[in-house]
């Protein structure tokens, strides 16, 4: 695997790790940091070259000034697919990573992006499945909320390093900027996704409380293309509680879609 930082503004560099070869797969990380789709990324990369970068201002990476949304975040990778020259593009993001997906296939005006995976997706607003407020829970909410069996994934601020509490700190900063109001969403994304006519596969944990599976149904819908799969013992990341499910749901996805156009 290797890591670099591709310029892409004068003021913006991505940092990016990169691995295997075959079919271009983005893979985007939510509000917990990359660690929480490195699990997925090395799975993807036994037949696909994943693309996985680190959001800046996340784990210390910097933020230009005039990055301040999902939208110029969306955008700044777009902007990577065609100076790369990236064509028939697997965009697979979780959390608020699957938001920045969902941003980029509906901004998509070269044809670039050829599927999309949501995996717990935010950024929509369903009038009948509010986002719970993340940033109003203490740690054992964020437990309660995010994992099926939060008692195995519970760690309280007292057992973690000083280090770490300081990276998460400043990550959650980072998306309070980004994400933050509106909370969590975008007024005008689910009105547009209509319009994006590439499958997508919305992958949900059934225990999410963050946004639940009927919150996910409602996204799925409002794609020209959208199929909403459950995924039972889950919650808000299901590639880290039940990985073999998740990934097979996604190995099949990519065998139904599978194109003859290939990055050369």
């Amino acid at each position: 695997m290797s890591t670099n930082a591709s310029a892409m503004y004068a003021d913006l560099s991505l940092t990016l790790s990169e691995a295997g070869e075959g079919r271009p797969v983005l893979v985007l990380h939510g509000g917990g940091g990359p660690a929480t789709v490195a699990g997925l990324a090395r799975h993807l990369s036994r037949t696909a070259h994943t693309i996985t970068p680190v959001h800046p201002g996340w784990d210390g990476t910097d933020r230009p000034a005039g990055l301040t949304g999902i939208d110029d975040l969306a955008l700044a990778y777009l902007r990577l697919l065609r100076e790369r020259r990236l064509r028939d593009v697997l965009v697979v993001g979780s959390s608020l990573g699957g938001w920045t997906a969902a941003e980029m296939a509906a901004r998509d005006t070269t044809g670039s992006v050829t599927g999309l995976v949501l995996i717990d997706a935010v950024g929509v607003r369903v009038e009948t499945e509010p986002i719970t407020d993340f940033f109003a829970l203490d740690a054992r909410g964020v437990a309660e909320h995010s994992w099926h069996d939060p008692d195995r994934y519970y760690l309280g601020p007292a057992g973690i390093p000083d280090e770490e509490l300081a990276r998460r700190g400043a990550n959650m900063a980072t998306m309070r900027l980004l994400a933050g109001d509106p909370y969590m969403h975008d007024p005008t994304l689910l009105s547009r996704l209509g319009q994006v006519q590439v499958p997508a596969l919305l992958l949900w944990g059934e225990s999410d409380r963050i946004v639940t599976p009927a919150y996910g149904a409602a996204y799925a819908d409002a794609f020209g293309r959208g199929r909403l799969e459950v995924i039972p013992k889950a919650g808000h990341l299901p590639q880290i509680e039940q990985p073999d499910a998740t990934f097979a749901l996604i190995d099949e996805y990519l065998r139904q879609t599978n194109s003859p156009l290939r990055q050369r």
